[in-house]
């Protein structure tokens, strides 16, 4: 920073601004620029903390660069290693593990994971698997207790303003009598 040119530095970092992109697109998902990459690649269905580090560390990336200033070629670095995911974890990290037809374990990642779910719950219910008739049922899948919780009905145990409300009817009726 000279004498002559007190802005200079201001403008340095006006231009570091602008080289940033703000919308990173991997599959069908626009990921926000201005994140870090472990915290942007979070943001896509399948893909959590833990995954989104290994990402990065595979792809030799520091997970905390903002992700909208990286170069073309490490975004593209980064995005096969989420397209490929499955193949270099251990089998129990992938989500989906031992696909019912193909019999393959893979790593779905956003609109993918939501229609295999989609489709592996449908074939449940159509079987009529003990899972498969809970969800038809809309109860609690998972083996958690039902005596207590999830329950939908109306209100449960003593609703004390309606008491309260019909004491004050008869005490009125009773009056005008």
């Amino acid at each position: 920073m000279s004498a002559e040119d007190p802005n200079a530095g201001e403008d340095a970092d006006a231009e570091e601004e602008e080289d940033i992109r703000y919308f990173v697109r991997i599959g069908q998902t626009d990921l926000d620029g201005t994140k870090s990459v472990e915290r942007a690649l979070t943001e896509l269905n399948g893909i959590g903390h833990r995954a989104a580090r290994i990402i990065a560390q595979k792809a030799d990336v520091d997970r905390r660069a903002v992700f909208g200033k990286l170069d073309d070629d490490v975004i593209e670095r980064v995005v096969d290693h989420v397209e490929n995911f499955a193949d270099e974890v251990p089998e129990w990290m992938a989500n989906h593990q031992k696909d019912y037809f193909s019999g393959e374990t893979t790593h779905e990642t956003g609109n993918d994971l939501q229609l295999t779910r989609r489709q592996d719950i449908n074939r449940m219910k159509m079987i009529d698997s003990y899972r498969g008739v809970r969800h038809k049922r809309g109860q609690k899948v998972r083996g958690q207790r039902t005596k207590s919780t999830g329950r939908t009905e109306g209100t449960i145990g003593v609703n004390v303003e309606a008491i309260k409300e019909e004491q004050a009817e008869e005490a009125a009726a009773e009056d005008d009598e």
